[in-house]
């Protein structure tokens, strides 16, 4: 698969690139993220392969994405945000993949100032709360995206106010997973304050929440497989 090199870390293979690209594709093509917003997986240790600087979904088989060491500066030409990945895969070994997205329902309801509550089988990833980055700017200093890996410490998913989402999963498969359970999480929260019965309804916690998220039965996989059919890799 990887061949190392001394002093260089990873070489990312086809088929680490090809992961990446699938990846962004997924989340750009499910309508999680439109013009903006950027995916990696680790490479190792030290690095990450992070996506092209393009809309996801517009993302080719001949678009590579770029090596990013998890410390010293961005290379150029890779977006200012993807610190938040420098930083996240630091402080959490068990990251395997970020992604950055900024989809509709998480959007509205961050207006609102508020995240999804586990309210139904996908909000139970995400119990008891997910975590919410309360700045209005973009984080493109490396002083805030400190602030926003130390915000989401072990949890999966952090919510960057009306700038979009962080999910981090073990694998590719489970980053993708929880952004589309995170965004489903919204659209549940948002009907249920509609309808008026947000404070009184039922929240899956504790040890229902941990039965209910669980990542057995090839759950990660088969949103994989649904959010990459057709793809062009």
């Amino acid at each position: 698969m990887h061949e190392a090199q001394a002093d260089k870390g990873v070489v990312p293979d086809g088929a680490a690139q090809r992961r990446v690209r699938q990846l962004a594709r997924a989340l750009g093509r499910s309508g999680l993220s439109g013009p903006f917003g950027h995916c990696s997986i680790r490479l190792d240790e030290r690095q990450c392969l992070v996506c092209a600087p393009r809309p996801m979904a517009a993302i080719g088989p001949a678009d590579d994405g770029s090596v990013v060491a998890l410390d010293g500066p961005l290379p150029a030409g890779v977006l200012g945000e993807v610190r938040i990945h420098q930083r996240v895969y630091r402080m959490r070994p068990d990251a395997g993949a970020v992604c950055r997205f900024i989809s509709p329902q998480i959007t509205a309801l961050a207006a609102l100032g508020r995240t999804p509550r586990p309210r139904h089988g996908f909000g139970s990833y995400f119990a008891p709360a997910v975590p919410f980055w309360p700045h209005s700017a973009l984080v493109r200093d490396d002083a805030a995206a400190d602030g926003v890996a130390a915000l989401i410490g072990t949890s999966p998913a952090l919510v960057l106010n009306v700038n979009g989402a962080v999910t981090v999963g073990r694998t590719a498969e489970q980053a993708l997973a929880l952004a589309w359970f995170l965004e489903d999480a919204a659209r549940v929260e948002l009907a249920a304050l509609a309808s008026g019965q947000a404070d009184s309804a039922a929240l899956l916690l504790g040890d229902a929440a941990t039965q209910r998220a669980t990542w057995e039965g090839r759950i990660a996989e088969r949103v994989w497989e649904f959010l990459t059919m057709g793809d062009p890799e």
